[in-house]
């Protein structure tokens, strides 16, 4: 099928971007959206242009890396499930003669670096701040040596399984990266290792949060409708109640 890509092109940070056309003949409907740009940037190549420079690591859905907007939206929501990485999204969700818009997430907290790829190293920063255990265990436990309600457990699991991405914040009209945030600290504060500093971990990471220029969250609940991983927009309540806990109660232990 034929495609019409309307790609945002922007050489570095500091100067200014456009929307760029490229037209592309026989997409096959079984390509990824990345093998698409793929295909994109051979021919590109080709013709001695710039390739479309876009994060990708694993294509398996599992890493994070590809996040862009398509047809304003993150990630692309065309895949059934919804539920989807970039990397994930095939060509058979398009038409032929489809006009296709692919832009970097938008927020000011992910500056462009080039073309479609941005720095969301402000990510890594808020779990630097408090996203760990570092209460001294001694050696590795054995398996299933210290219980936990599988209510607790599966919720845990639920939040452990974000990769981090960055869609949520591309998402947000506010550019908040709570759903993130909330998912880091949800997958510990819900598990005994993660009770010592619960209280210490939710205001530390709280603080990185809106130092590193993300909004505020007002529920709006775009971000959970986004996410690949499907976290539940709920955390950021349990985020909210243990920031408050943390507040009035003090930094001790939560019970």
């Amino acid at each position: 099928m034929k495609i019409t890509l309307k790609v945002w092109r922007q050489a570095n940070k500091g100067s200014a971007g456009s929307m760029q056309t490229y037209q592309l003949d026989d997409v096959s409907e079984d390509m990824s959206f990345l093998e698409m740009l793929d295909m994109l940037n051979e021919q590109l190549t080709s013709k001695n242009e710039e390739p479309v420079a876009f994060d990708n690591d694993c294509r398996e859905g599992i890493c994070g890396m590809c996040g862009v907007v398509i047809n304003g939206s993150a990630h692309g929501r065309y895949e059934s499930p919804v539920a989807t990485t970039t990397c994930q999204l095939h060509m058979r969700n398009f038409s032929d003669g489809d006009v296709i818009e692919v832009e970097p997430w938008r927020a000011a907290a992910f500056p462009v670096i080039k073309d479609l790829v941005v720095d969301r190293s402000a990510l890594d920063r808020i779990v630097q701040a408090g996203g760990y255990i570092s209460v001294n265990t001694g050696s590795a436990p054995e398996a299933h040596s210290v219980p936990a309600p599988k209510r607790l457990a599966d919720r845990a699991f639920d939040n452990a399984v974000c990769v981090g991405c960055g869609a949520c914040v591309a998402a947000c009209p506010n550019g908040s990266g709570m759903l993130f945030t909330s998912a880091k600290i949800a997958h510990l504060a819900n598990l005994p290792q993660g009770q010592p500093e619960r209280m210490l971990r939710v205001k530390a990471m709280i603080a990185a949060h809106d130092a590193n220029g993300f909004g505020g969250c007002q529920n709006i609940g775009e971000c959970a409708a986004v996410c690949p991983k499907q976290i539940p927009l709920e955390s950021i309540s349990a985020l909210n109640r243990d920031l408050i806990h943390s507040l009035f109660k003090g930094d001790g232990k939560t019970v």
